[in-house]
């Protein structure tokens, strides 16, 4: 099994590189590849930094991201490697603490997510669905 696995990253790294040969050869869809490139990875990444504090796959997305764009472009490659060894030390900084310190981030994520959900209409929109009315509970930005 691993023998099949090896020899089919093996082929299909060699075809997606047969690939960008011949697209590499003809300058205006080299172009194009990579302002494609480029508008994907960048999405990707902005909505995963946008994700970040909220449960779910936001450094999933924002590694996805700039892997994307690090197919590309040299500087995202030298910042992927950096994001992910700080992320490293991080999540083994976090780790390694005791509990308290693991509750308090989880507090602190869940007051994130409560504001922004608040901020952006929400528990305003939800609250007229089942009837219940509070000044209280309209984003600011509605007022």
């Amino acid at each position: 099994m691993a023998t099949w696995r090896r020899r089919t990253s093996r082929a299909l790294r060699h075809r997606l590189r047969a690939f960008r040969a011949r697209v590499a050869a003809r300058p205006t869809l080299n172009l194009a590849y990579r302002i494609g490139i480029g508008v994907v990875g960048t999405v990707v990444l902005a909505i995963g930094i946008l994700a970040i504090p909220y449960p779910g796959p936001g450094w999933a997305m924002v590694f996805a991201g700039l892997g994307i764009l690090a197919s590309e472009f040299a500087w995202a490659h030298h910042v992927l490697g950096w994001v992910r060894v700080r992320y490293r030390k991080a999540m083994a900084w976090y780790s390694a603490r005791g509990l308290g310190i693991r509750v308090l981030g989880a507090v602190l994520t869940a007051a994130v997510v409560v504001a922004t959900l608040w901020v952006l209409n929400t528990f305003g929109w939800f609250a007229g669905w089942i009837g219940v009315d509070g000044e209280w509970l309209r984003s600011p930005l509605q007022r």
